[in-house]
């Protein structure tokens, strides 16, 4: 049995994602579960995010990056082997595991492109290539015991997205509360349907019945609005008239219903940008719900905090209730 991945994936930037998931991550630490996160975005802001500049120069030294998600598939991309057995998980703290990014993962883009179509023609190795993530992913998961992985992933509807999602059993969509949004739901969801059904189409062509493959759920199990309190000193009603179209676009766009319900059940929650928090807890290299007084929270910060800290607390637990993780034991820390 697979470990849940949950994917958080808006193929427009700037919408808070991959703050979200740090906070996510030491939300569930704090709330003594075993997660892993797995950083797919080239870029890899993520595992900067977790780590002091000196580990991340011991991850990316001249040479080969064994310890990141581009060492674990690199073997493939070199034509020298399949992922390795043992990927690396990063421990942040306490049951909180990292599966560290890599600025080099974009070399394994073309490699993923072309290998997409050859799984119709039954070629194992492109069976292979086009599971790697999720092969990495679950290798590490079960080596860390993990309950669940986060996944976090870059804004675009490239081919590393689309073998990162195929590895997903879930997806939650972040979302900000502008035209831009809503234009984009248009690309991302349609996109989300197709891939789900090739893939699963192309399952039927694996040659190999003992190859372990990704079932490529990706279920949509909601979206989160990010930054809804001001943005760019537009008004607060404004963005509240926007918000208000999503519900209708979220279902027509992303889940394809004929009959799109202006109905918001599929809000997971709302996140405001903590604006006064965020500086501080970039400096602290923390999480906004872990400031203290020693990093400058004080007087109305303080109130911040403990606001940020119920804000994704409840954001964490019913992500887990969407994605029927929430009745799991948890592993000792």
């Amino acid at each position: 049995m697979s470990i849940p991945v949950i994917a958080f994936f808006n193929n427009k930037g700037g919408v808070g994602k991959t703050s979200l998931v740090y906070h996510l991550a030491w939300m569930y630490r704090d709330q003594r579960r075993r997660v892993l996160v797995a950083d797919l975005d080239p870029q890899a802001n993520l595992t900067a995010a977790f780590l002091e500049d000196e580990r991340l120069e011991q991850l990316w030294p001249e040479g080969p990056h064994p310890l990141t998600i581009f060492g674990s598939v690199e073997p493939l991309l070199s034509g020298t082997g399949d992922v390795v057995d043992k990927p690396h998980v990063e421990g942040v703290s306490g049951g909180l595991g990292l599966i560290p990014g890599d600025l080099a993962l974009a070399q394994f883009e073309d490699e993923l492109s072309q290998q997409w179509p050859r799984c119709l023609d039954g070629q194992e190795r492109a069976f292979r290539v086009l599971s790697a993530f999720w092969r990495v992913i679950q290798r590490a998961a079960t080596a860390h015991s993990a309950e669940f992985v986060l996944v976090d992933l870059g804004p675009n509807l490239g081919a590393i997205n689309r073998a990162a999602l195929v590895a997903s059993d879930y997806l939650a969509i972040p979302l900000v509360p502008d035209l831009f949004s809503l234009q984009g739901l248009k690309n991302l969801g349609p996109m989300i349907r197709k891939w789900r059904h090739e893939w699963t189409t192309r399952l039927t062509h694996n040659p190999n019945p003992t190859l372990e493959l990704p079932a490529a759920g990706i279920k949509p199990v909601g979206y989160i609005i990010m930054q809804h309190a001001e943005r760019l000193s537009r008004p607060v009603q404004a963005y509240e008239r926007w918000a208000s179209r999503i519900p209708e676009s979220y279902s027509r766009e992303v889940l394809g219903e004929p009959s799109p319900s202006s109905f918001d059940g599929h809000l997971l929650a709302r996140v405001k940008h903590y604006r006064s928090l965020m500086p501080m807890a970039q400096e602290a290299r923390k999480p906004m719900f872990h400031l203290t007084s020693a990093d400058g929270a004080i007087g109305a910060h303080t109130k911040a905090v403990a606001e940020a800290r119920e804000n994704f607390s409840k954001l964490a637990s019913e992500l887990l209730i969407r994605c029927n993780v929430a009745q799991r034991v948890a592993a000792p820390l």
